[in-house]
């Protein structure tokens, strides 16, 4: 339902500041070259021209996905209109929220894209930094969105409420959770890439985080994470040894506190998967802790490492 275009390198501007004025080349010579013989056009406009020409189309603004970790860039062009048959009826569920015509297109876009910024919805509904905040916070107030990340890196996250999802049930015994990976899905509509084939490795049978919702949402926690640690994220690989990802695991529990569903999108596995094989021994070892042990299968139970403050 999608064209995707995927370029190697990640973007100099950061996704925020990607329509506005002004650009980055990693060349600067030959982009005068290819501007000057009118190869490319005016330095900095291609953002801004697709956004208006989509929004004149009545389409959906264009998805810009800059992971840095794997060092690529990706464009994604939706082919809908916005507010169609299946939109409205899909809305009618929240007629009591008395949602706003900006309100009922930000979830739109969280029901394709699986997650909002600021920028993204100021890009989406032509107003400023505040309105776009305020009105992020009242999805966020009505149960239909989840904050995540901090300062400028924040985002937003579908609840179960906006788009109902299965739930792994969890033992309260440790020793005795299941390792049955269950697989992420933060777009109910299918709307994933093409999933990784399987192999005979267990790391390997663990299944990757598909989708631009979970690429978005990776790269965002990537932000948080310093370059080097980031670096060696973006290098792993579905047949890494499972001790090196639990070492990699135990350095971002030195970071900062992570949910296991962080860790998953980071590392591109499962989110049972990562709870059994990496956060398991490391609790076991007593390398890390819960930030509520006495509430172990709290939705929001948070890893760091043995030691750090809660």
């Amino acid at each position: 339902n999608r064209l995707e275009i995927r370029n190697p390198g990640f973007s100099l501007k950061s996704p925020e500041h990607l329509g506005e004025p002004g650009s980055e080349p990693r060349n600067p010579v030959i982009a005068a070259v290819l501007h000057e013989t009118r190869f490319a056009e005016t330095k900095g406009s291609g953002v801004r021209v697709m956004r208006q020409l989509l929004h004149a189309a009545g389409l959906s603004p264009p998805l810009f996905e800059s992971d840095r970790g794997r060092d690529s860039f990706a464009a994604s062009y939706l082919f809908h209109h916005f507010l169609g048959p299946d939109d409205v009826a899909w809305l009618a569920r929240f007629k009591a929220l008395a949602l706003s015509a900006d309100d009922a297109k930000a979830l739109i876009y969280v029901r394709e894209a699986g997650a909002i910024d600021n920028a993204s919805y100021r890009a989406l509904n032509g107003v400023d930094t505040l309105a776009a905040s305020q009105a992020l916070r009242r999805l966020r107030d009505a149960g239909l969105l989840t904050q995540q990340g901090r300062s400028s890196a924040t985002y937003y996250v579908p609840t179960a409420t906006l788009m109902p999802a299965p739930v792994p049930v969890l033992s309260s015994n440790l020793d005795a959770l299941s390792s049955n990976p269950t697989p992420l899905s933060s777009n109910p509509d299918g709307l994933s890439s093409n999933p990784t084939p399987s192999s005979g490795n267990p790391d390997a049978e663990s299944q990757r985080v598909n989708g631009t919702a979970s690429r978005a949402a990776r790269d965002r926690l990537l932000a948080e994470v310093p370059g080097p640690l980031a670096v060696r994220i973006g290098e792993l690989g579905q047949r890494h040894p499972p001790a090196e990802v639990r070492e990699l695991v135990f350095e971002l529990c030195q970071v900062r506190h992570w949910r296991a569903e962080e860790l998953g999108a980071l590392l591109g596995r499962n989110t049972e998967y990562v709870r059994q094989n990496y956060l398991r021994p490391l609790l076991k070892d007593g390398r890390i802790a819960m930030s509520r042990p006495d509430e172990p299968n709290d939705p929001q139970q948070t890893y760091r490492a043995a030691g750090i403050a809660k």
